[in-house]
């Protein structure tokens, strides 16, 4: 009989881990640096939205580098067009505004392929 539960227990288990990752879309691995008149910019969230889906988001360091994350502990981006847009974190203060182009008006499309990504971007200010 405790043979029988151990292997119940296992398939069950298996199944758990195996339903969170067939639930997920094929993703693309997305890294870049983001910029604003050729200097880079920390503390910047970059987000990749698809027409239909969970926006990947990251956010950048001090040298403006990025590495898009899907869920938690899983990198990428849904594989196939985003728009990309660039807004500050919420109560950030003192930070250089984004021109609306940029942020929440964005048009800036990227095609995520299934491995590695780069976009690299300088945001202009005028």
């Amino acid at each position: 009989m405790l043979n029988v539960r151990f292997v119940v227990g296992l398939v069950l288990l298996g199944s758990l881990f195996g339903c969170s990752q067939s639930d997920r879309p094929p993703l693309g691995r997305v890294s870049g640096k983001v910029t604003m008149d050729g200097a880079p910019i920390e503390g910047l969230i970059v987000n990749f939205r698809p027409d239909e889906g969970r926006t990947a988001t990251s956010e950048t360091d001090a040298q403006g580098k990025y590495d898009l994350i899907y869920t938690y502990q899983v990198k990428g981006a849904k594989v196939g067009p985003s728009t990309v847009s660039f807004v500050w974190p919420t109560g950030a203060e003192g930070k250089k505004g984004i021109p609306a182009q940029f942020s929440e008006k964005s048009e800036i499309k990227f095609e995520v392929k299934s491995g590695n990504n780069t976009f690299d971007y300088d945001i202009k200010s005028k």
